[in-house]
């Protein structure tokens, strides 16, 4: 198995070209009011640049805005970023029961007061495309050791809000709403997953997950659930919505393994949004080093 080296920090130099911020600063300007009034907590972002970077140059804001999975809004690509616009994302809460002394729920502007990292991870899509996208947000597991979890608190699951009137994809039968994901507590807890609220030093697009979202850089892209409103500790395995809708194609891991094919397709190689030439699928999205001893003694083939 080949394993990437540890994470670098980089310069803002070299990870963000001058048009991209320029653009980037008008559309701030432009929107700066409508971002205060809509969700003040979120109207500035202040983070700190992670170690646990990439080295990868970050597709631009435009790309990683409008090539999108996210059925809530249609399965097309374009469909999120045509039809997110009308979600309202404040306030929001997140309520973290389950295998816990006491439930909890947390507002976005208590979840702001976490330490926010800007980090830049590798996206990899069981389609077959890739992006790079500089997340800002905090460790899970800053969250969750904020709670008293008792000794059944196995597993993780999570929950996205469930809103036909504002998210017309769940209209639709594609999956059972509202969409669910989990984790092993030990996945869960370590500190490359990430609750993000941000990209590119802004808030979150709506169809990029607003105003909340998991991010885990190993696994393929579906694992990591937008719109959070519940987490939920437990001690059996969650079932999941992919796994629920096709247990064939989509296991409850997936974690990016080129050796396991989908029925459908390889997973041998990927295309980088922007990018013609195909690239080689590194195990467990290149970061291997970090994450391959979470799954010691594991049939990876069988555990997909």
């Amino acid at each position: 198995m080949t394993l990437i080296g540890k994470p670098c920090d980089i310069s803002p130099s070299d990870i963000t070209p001058k048009q991209v911020y320029l653009d980037r600063r008008s559309l701030m300007l432009a929107g700066a009011l409508g971002l205060l009034l809509t969700n003040p907590a979120l109207a500035a972002l202040a983070f700190r640049k992670s170690p646990f970077s990439s080295r990868d140059k970050p597709n631009s804001l435009k790309d990683i805005s409008h090539y999108n999975n996210y059925y809530e809004f249609g399965s097309s690509k374009s469909d999120p970023a045509e039809q997110a616009g009308q979600l309202k994302t404040h306030p929001w809460n997140i309520v973290v029961d389950g295998a816990v002394e006491k439930s909890r729920s947390f507002s976005l502007e208590q979840l702001m007061q976490f330490p926010q990292e800007e980090r830049i991870y590798r996206l990899r899509c069981v389609e077959g495309w890739s992006m790079v996208i500089p997340w800002i947000g905090f460790p899970l597991a800053t969250l969750l050791k904020q709670m008293r979890l008792t000794s059944k608190a196995r597993y993780v699951a999570f929950e996205t809000l469930n809103r036909p009137s504002q998210m017309p994809g769940q209209a639709e039968g594609l999956l059972a709403w509202p969409y669910r994901e989990g984790l092993r507590i030990d996945e869960a807890m370590h500190p490359l997953t990430l609750l993000a609220v941000g990209l590119y030093g802004e808030v979150l697009p709506n169809q990029n997950g607003a105003p909340i979202r998991l991010v885990v850089p190993w696994k393929y892209g579906f694992k990591s659930i937008k719109s959070i409103v519940r987490i939920h500790l437990m001690e059996t395995q969650p079932q999941t919505s992919w796994n629920l809708a096709a247990p064939t194609e989509y296991g409850f891991y997936s974690n990016v393994n080129p050796a396991v094919e989908h029925p459908r397709w390889s997973q041998a190689n990927e295309r980088r949004i922007g990018e013609f030439l195909r690239r080689p699928t590194l195990p467990f999205n290149g970061y291997g080093s970090q994450v391959a001893q979470l799954y010691h003694g594991m049939d990876l083939r069988k555990n997909f």
